[in-house]
């Protein structure tokens, strides 16, 4: 189509066959008195008046229009419109970002009820049924360029919301947030485990409940802070210094209370379950009067781990009774360390804080720590936190009465 054409299309558009009613009013109108219509539009009936037959009404006209109304409407420019649904896919894809861990399923039992979440709903950003097989643009997701929009919200439910909830939109630091991003969205909320690690930690799993079991047949009405309903902190651990080693961490210091210490020390650090059971019995006895006060929740140990990078040394930190206070004991201890290898840049020395979620929210040297973690004197690069939640404080039953906030932290 040529320019000209275009001109002419667009000049007369507005005698398309879908104003025809409109404009027969107004031919009514100019029949009556020629002046109550606009100038335009009485040369316009004229012209068209002019070739019609005096023996029957309004037949030029009625001719006229007949030709118009083969003439398609010209299409309404739906730029706008489209560009109103980009943006509320956009949207979207962000309150995922932002929102979506309240919406995961992290509870095995389904204890917690969750309101249902008004962002992640397509109608509430104007999204509707019809637009699900719309392809549209992906914006910052780590996806292909294009999608079809149930296929996006497919990829941003499995990631954000499934059985893993990611909140990392607060993450001031750009590219260390687009870097966890790519590593979650890349892989569309699948993570890939092989028979061969999925046969790994079965084992771990396995070795956690079974000193678990055994302890309590066995030590029958003995407090042993049981790690029960956090059996996979094991499986973590264990992932965590073989990739730690991978990369190049040469010392790992653990801090953690009471809560599945025991299970720690025997399936991460390796100490012989028949030592373990001489504590149990009482059967251990100290040459220093200074430590005839611990007890088996108290003890520290070290070992080394082979890796894939070589060996790893991890050593658990001695833990008082008080919940959290080890916490910046850890942190100055791996700081010492990374002072003695030199290691200016915090990559050879790794600190892990292993908390209950109701001390983690309960004790304020969790907070302090966090003020002083990032300071020339006492930073250390970095620390792993890992909240183990049983869904019962120490004190007590109900979660509700724990803390304000949806998580502890």
């Amino acid at each position: 189509m040529t320019r000209k054409s275009l001109e002419e299309l667009r000049d007369s558009s507005h005698l398309s066959g879908g104003n025809a009613a409109w404009i027969e009013a107004w031919y009514e109108d100019w029949l009556q008195d020629p002046s109550s219509v606009p100038d335009a539009w009485a040369k316009t009936f004229e012209e068209l008046a002019e070739g019609a037959d005096p023996g029957r009404a309004h037949l030029g006209v009625q001719e006229a229009f007949r030709e118009l109304g083969k003439r398609p409407a010209l299409p309404c420019d739906d730029t706008a419109y489209s560009e109103r649904k980009e943006a509320a896919v956009v949207k979207l894809i962000t309150a995922y970002r932002i929102r979506g861990h309240e919406a995961a399923n992290l509870d095995p039992l389904g204890l917690p009820h969750h309101e249902p979440v008004p962002d992640l709903e397509p109608e509430f950003h104007g999204l509707d049924s019809a637009d699900m097989d719309r392809e549209f643009d992906t914006g910052a997701l780590f996806a292909p360029d294009r999608m079809k929009l149930r296929d996006i919200i497919d990829l941003c439910q499995n990631v954000y919301s499934g059985s893993i909830g990611i909140e990392a939109i607060h993450i001031t630091d750009t590219a260390k947030r687009r870097w966890l991003q790519e590593r979650l969205e890349t892989g569309g909320g699948a993570y890939a485990v092989n028979d061969e690690e999925r046969v790994r930690i079965l084992g771990l799993l396995t070795a956690a409940e079974g000193l678990e079991k055994y302890l309590h047949t066995r030590y029958v009405g003995q407090k042993r802070f049981s790690l029960e309903g956090g059996d996979s902190l094991i499986s973590l651990l264990h992932e965590t210094m073989i990739h730690s080693g991978a990369n190049g961490v040469q010392e790992v210091v653990i801090g953690m209370a009471h809560r599945g210490r025991l299970n720690v020390l025997v399936n991460i650090l390796g100490k012989s379950p028949a030592m373990l059971f001489d504590e149990f019995e009482g059967k251990r006895k100290h040459d220093d009067p200074l430590r005839s006060g611990d007890v088996k929740y108290h003890l520290g140990y070290a070992s080394d781990m082979q890796t894939p990078g070589g060996p790893l040394h991890m050593a658990l930190a001695f833990n008082p009774s008080h919940l959290e206070i080890v916490d910046p004991v850890v942190i100055g201890s791996a700081r010492a360390r990374q002072v003695r290898r030199q290691d200016d840049n915090h990559d050879e020395v790794m600190p892990i804080l292993i908390h209950g979620d109701a001390a983690f929210a309960g004790q304020g040297v969790v907070m302090e720590l966090f003020q002083m973690s990032e300071t020339r004197g006492f930073g250390v690069g970095g620390t792993l936190h890992i909240g183990v939640n049983n869904q019962v404080g120490f004190t007590t039953s109900n979660p509700q009465d724990m803390r304000s906030t949806l998580y502890c932290t």
